[in-house]
């Protein structure tokens, strides 16, 4: 008896000791961010971070650039092991989608939080030769003439989709959603007069409208936003509108806690910088920068609060 045990116990600390020669410190290898099409806002703020990260961490961090639906891109990160070597960055679509259709993904379990990065107000912005000046002058057009304006829009379940759809349902218009696969496709559309209007993200569009290729109606933030101060909200018009997007990274969902933590660090220590804040907020967004258990509470708060617009105003299933 005496020596099966002591073969058991030699054999656990064995087992023990390889299974810590074994073990690597994070990070042990190249770390890849997947992430939409080059040249959107997610993109930009994956390089930037990316940038920022690779030198403390002492490996190279790349970004991988998947366009078109948010599904492609999770398949890539639930493909990887749950190490913390591949991440994803991206927006609320990622579970704001899976209240639309059945999405080989569980919105919670399957992503683990990192750090929201930052958000920013949706801007509702026209082609210049669309006869309209204000928000209140725009519902007027489109009850007017039903069914003959229409908006750009990207994939099902975006911040964009989102904030036409809702749009429509409170303002009570009929608005046509021309759906494109990404941000700079339906940027490309309505400068091109192929589409009238648009809730772009706010990423990137103010240039485009200091320009004069876009004309800005408003902004979908409860309050104006900082950087377009001369801009109204669409909820002085529609009272109760509110719509924007959330930038965040997220790794694998049975990531260990403790590289969670340690890529939460080097990110926020990248994004509390001044340099970042005003990069950033020339681009149109507000840098966040935030706890993985904050971001967990807004994915679980914006969920709900997506559920319910999708619910009453008939949205799921949208094509």
């Amino acid at each position: 008896m005496q020596s099966t045990r002591l073969f058991v116990l030699i054999s656990c600390l064995f087992c023990t000791a390889l299974t810590e020669l074994h073990a690597q410190p994070f990070p042990s290898k190249l770390i890849r961010i997947i992430t939409s099409e080059a040249g959107a806002g997610a993109d930009l703020f994956s390089r930037y971070i990316a940038q920022g990260i690779a030198g403390p961490l002492g490996q190279p961090v790349i970004v991988d650039n998947r366009g078109g639906n948010f599904v492609i891109q999770a398949r890539e990160l639930m493909a990887a092991p749950p190490d913390g070597h591949t991440l994803i960055f991206g927006t609320a679509t990622m579970w704001v989608q899976a209240l639309f259709e059945k999405v080989p993904y569980d919105p919670v379990a399957d992503f683990a939080p990192v750090a929201m990065a930052a958000r920013a107000p949706n801007v509702l912005v026209i082609h210049p030769s669309l006869p309209v000046k204000n928000v209140a002058e725009l519902i007027a057009l489109a009850k007017a003439k039903p069914g003959l304006l229409n908006y750009a829009s990207g994939i099902s379940g975006s911040s964009v989709h989102i904030a036409g759809e809702l749009f429509k349902a409170m303002a009570g218009v009929n608005i046509v959603r021309i759906p494109y696969k990404g941000m700079g496709p339906a940027l490309v559309s309505i400068m091109g007069g192929e589409t009238e209007l648009m809730f772009s993200s706010a990423v990137g569009v103010p240039p485009l409208i200091k320009a004069g290729r876009l004309k800005a109606l408003a902004v979908t933030s409860v309050e104006r936003f900082p950087l377009m101060p001369d801009l109204p909200t669409v909820a002085q018009t529609v009272p109760g509108y509110e719509s924007g997007l959330v930038l965040g990274l997220m790794a694998p969902g049975k990531t260990p806690t403790a590289v969670i933590r340690r890529l939460n660090e080097e990110v926020v220590r990248v994004l509390k910088t001044p340099a970042a804040r005003e990069r950033f907020l020339a681009e149109g967004v507000e840098v966040v920068g935030s706890t993985p258990e904050e971001y967990f509470a807004a994915r679980k708060a914006d969920m709900e609060r997506v559920e319910k617009v999708i619910v009453t105003s008939g949205l799921r299933n949208t094509n």
